[in-house]
């Protein structure tokens, strides 16, 4: 009799022992990347008597909370208006430092603080590829899309610099298309050209038909000149001849480049009807000019794409990637230790810390990745309530055994 109330005992702990579990649970039911867990019983020892026909009996003598186990489903995501928050969409984990060791988490929820750097709500830093296209400087050496990860040992902390300065990349190349006709009015088309001192000049083309002309076809005198946005200064220009056969098509050209301020423009007039044509028609085609070069610009701030890419956004309308984050993956998520709520650790039973690879050997998020977007809790708010009123009955039920096995050691007792 006496071991009803050691097992009963034990039953209350087990029962007591999972309904903080599941309250816990119930708690954390709006707790973004919440792991639900889940408690698991085991027996305890067993002891045999001999009966007295022979037989043996095991009599039990009680229950244990055997381990908690760690749900792995998904959460339900929730729209968001941060570009900075993140869901992870499948398996994988967000790695997170403070002054310690990683940790790993479902929530991203992540800001950039006052120094630009991508940290969580708490101010853990976010762990990641840092691109190598930044100088000491802190001027983009690079326009990068995407970056490819490193390997787990070298992830870090995504810091970017407060101020970064896309450089400034002058014109070098100007075509022209357009038919100049063959009347005798003076034709010009134009382009907007870079300088290296990140200036936004106008390059003028003046095509003039020439008076004395040598059939078949037409021939035309140009000016180029490279004058300031406000064509108040005047930089350069040259002069030069282009010659058309009798359809029309450019045949020859001298002139072929022009100083903008310091650099040397190749100017493409086409060949054949690719550009430049002289053909008698009623209406003139307006011109059109393609031209390479960027303007410089300053940092406009950074923001995360959808892939978990860092993007950098200038003032001059460029973007580039600068870092991206990491999702790390373990062979055995139920085996990560609970730091927090939220936030988990290596254990050897998860095993380390990977990455995935594709079929070439590259290194992989493996995962699908939204921004505009978080992961809820994964705890089932109905399965709570009715897993608490089974452990209640459950607790119930094993004081009722201690009751019950106090009941007749007394009547024992009184005989």
């Amino acid at each position: 009799m006496t071991q009803a109330y050691y097992s009963g005992l034990a039953g209350m702990r087990t029962s007591s022992s999972a309904i903080d579990v599941t309250s816990n649970n119930i708690a954390n039911i709006d707790t973004v990347g919440y792991r639900s867990s889940e408690a698991e019983f085991a027996s305890l020892f067993e002891t045999s008597i001999a009966s007295g026909d022979g037989m043996i009996e095991d009599i039990g003598t009680g229950s244990r909370v055997q381990t908690t186990t760690m749900s792995t489903e998904q959460g339900a995501l929730m729209l968001s208006d941060r570009n900075t928050d993140m869901a992870i969409e499948g398996e994988g984990w967000f790695g997170v430092q403070g002054n310690g060791d990683p940790m790993y988490t479902r929530d991203g929820g992540f800001v950039f603080n006052s120094n630009d750097d991508l940290v969580t709500t708490d101010g853990m830093y976010v762990l990641g590829t840092i691109g190598n296209n930044i100088n000491a400087d802190n001027v983009l050496t690079e326009q990068i899309d995407s970056i490819d990860l490193g390997t787990v040992e070298t992830q870090e902390k995504l810091r970017f610099p407060k101020t970064l300065t896309y450089p400034t990349e002058p014109t070098q190349n100007a075509k022209f298309m357009a038919n100049i006709g063959v009347g005798d009015e003076p034709v010009t088309i134009g382009a907007s050209v870079i300088d290296p001192q990140n200036n936004k000049n106008h390059l003028r083309l003046e095509f003039r038909r020439k008076e004395t002309q040598t059939p078949p076809g037409t021939q035309y005198d140009v000016t180029a000149k490279v004058l300031s946005a406000d064509g108040k200064t005047e930089y350069s220009s040259v002069d030069g001849e282009v010659s058309f056969d009798s359809a029309g098509a450019l045949s020859s050209t001298t002139l072929t480049t022009i100083d903008n301020n310091g650099q040397e423009i190749a100017i493409d007039l086409g060949t054949g009807f690719d550009g430049i044509t002289s053909i008698d028609v009623p209406e003139i085609a307006s011109g059109s000019s393609i031209a390479d070069g960027t303007e410089g610009g300053d940092l406009e701030g950074y923001s995360v794409n959808a892939n978990g890419e860092v993007i950098a956004t200038f003032t001059n309308g460029e973007q580039s990637s600068v870092g991206k984050i990491a999702v790390y993956h373990f062979q055995n998520d139920e085996g990560l230790e609970r730091i927090s709520g939220t936030k988990f650790q290596e254990s050897s039973n998860s095993g380390k810390a990977i990455f995935y690879t594709d079929e070439t050997g590259k290194t992989i998020n493996g995962t699908n990745i939204t921004n505009f977007a978080l992961e809820a809790s994964n705890a089932d708010y109905t399965v709570s309530l009715t897993e608490l009123i089974i452990y209640q009955r459950a607790y119930d039920a094993n004081s009722k055994s201690i009751t019950t096995a106090d009941q007749m050691i007394q009547k024992a007792l009184d005989m």
